[in-house]
C-alpha cells in the first residue's frame, strides 16, 4: 500500500497517466474522430484528388494540415495510437512471457543446466535486433517472390496469381511482421536475466522449502510461489520497452528497413519539407511536429509510468 501512494504522491507519475489515457482514447475513438475511406481503409486518408504536391496548412477540414499528396496528418496522429499500442503492447507481452518463464525455469532448475540456459540467453544478447529485422525482411522477400508475389512500398502483392497453397513462412509472416519477430526474438534476455537472479536467491527461502515439504509441484513453485514473488522489476522493465519499442518501430519505418510505424511513415512522407525555404523550420512545420511529438510523447511517458514503478517498489526507510 505505501507503494501505491509512493506512486501516486509524484506529479510526474499523472503527466504520465494523463498521456497514456490520451492515447488510449485517440485509439478507441479514432472511428469517430477520423473516419477512414471505405474504399481505402488504413491510418492514411487522401484528402481531395490527391494532386497538390504542396503541403497544406491546417483549417477546418484538416486539422493537422495535410503531407505532399494530401496525407491528412490528423488522420494517421489519430490512427497511429491504435498502431503503437497493439504493436508495443504485443511485442512487450511475449518478449516478457518468455523471458520470465525461462530464466524462472533456469534458475529453479539450477545447476549446470541453470549455466547451460543462461549462456544460450547470453549468445542471444550478442545478436543485435536490426541485424534480426534485416535477416527476416529478406527471408520475407526471398519467401514472396518464390510464391509468385512482389512487394511494393511495403505491401504484399500478386500472391493470389500464384500456383500451389502458401508455405509455413508466408504464413507466419501474413500473421507477424519481420520487426515484431525480431524484436520478439532477440528481446527477452533481460527479463530472463533479472529473474533468474532473483529466482536463484529466492528458492532457497522458507517458504519455498515449506511449499516444496507440502508437495508442490516444481511447476507449481514456479507459477505460483517463485513468479508472483519475483515479478516486480520485470513489470518496470517491461513499461520503459513498451516507449522503447514505438520508437524503435518508428526509427526503423523512417529509414525504410523494417516496421509499419504510420507515425514513422508520416515522418518519411514529410521529410523534404521539414527546412522550408531561406532555412525557415517552421514554414511547414505540421509535417513533422506532429508525429514527432506523438512518438516522443508515447516514450516519455512509458518511462515516466516505468520510474514511477521502479521508485515504488524499491525498499524505503520508513
Amino acid at each position: 500500500m505505501r507503494g501505491v501512494n509512493r506512486f501516486f504522491s509524484r506529479w510526474q507519475n499523472w503527466v504520465g497517466i494523463f498521456l497514456l489515457l490520451m492515447y488510449a482514447i485517440l485509439a478507441l475513438t479514432a472511428p469517430v474522430l477520423s473516419p477512414q475511406d471505405p474504399k481505402k481503409p488504413g491510418p492514411f486518408l487522401v484528402k481531395g484528388q490527391g494532386k497538390e504536391r504542396l503541403p497544406q496548412p491546417p483549417s477546418m477540414t484538416n486539422l493537422l494540415g495535410t503531407l505532399p499528396g494530401q496525407v491528412d496528418v490528423f488522420h494517421t496522429i489519430v490512427w497511429g495510437s491504435s498502431n503503437a499500442l497493439t504493436f508495443s503492447f504485443t511485442v512487450v507481452f511475449f518478449t516478457s512471457l518468455f523471458g520470465v518463464t525461462y530464466g524462472a525455469v533456469a534458475g529453479y532448475m539450477g545447476g549446470w543446466v541453470n549455466n547451460v540456459l543462461m549462456r544460450i540467453a547470453d549468445a542471444f544478447l550478442a545478436f543485435p535486433v536490426i541485424a534480426g529485422v534485416v535477416f527476416f525482411q529478406q527471408l520475407l522477400i526471398m519467401t514472396i517472390t518464390t510464391q509468385g508475389g512482389y512487394l511494393w512500398n511495403g505491401m504484399l502483392l500478386g500472391l493470389e496469381d500464384s500456383a500451389g497453397e502458401p508455405i509455413l513462412l508466408q504464413i507466419l509472416f501474413n500473421l507477424i511482421n519481420p520487426l515484431m519477430l525480431s524484436l520478439i526474438l532477440f528481446s527477452w534476455m533481460p527479463y530472463s536475466r533479472m529473474i533468474n537472479a532473483v529466482v536463484i536467491t529466492l528458492k532457497n527461502t522458507e517458504f519455498i522449502q515449506a511449499a516444496r515439504a507440502l508437495g508442490a509441484t516444481p511447476s507449481s513453485v514456479i507459477f505460483h510461489h517463485l513468479i508472483p514473488n519475483s515479478i516486480s522489476p520485470a513489470i518496470v522493465l517491461a513499461a520503459r520497452d513498451i516507449g522503447n519499442v514505438v520508437l524503435f518501430q518508428a526509427t526503423l519505418t523512417f529509414i525504410h528497413i523494417g516496421g509499419n510505424s504510420p507515425w514513422g511513415e508520416l515522418l518519411f512522407m514529410g521529410r523534404n519539407w521539414v527546412i522550408g525555404p531561406y532555412g525557415n523550420l517552421f514554414k511547414y512545420w505540421w509535417v513533422f511536429v506532429p508525429a514527432t511529438l506523438a512518438v516522443l510523447l508515447f516514450g516519455i511517458a512509458w518511462n515516466i509510468i516505468g520510474d514511477g514503478l521502479s521508485d515504488a517498489i524499491s525498499p524505503h526507510e520508513i
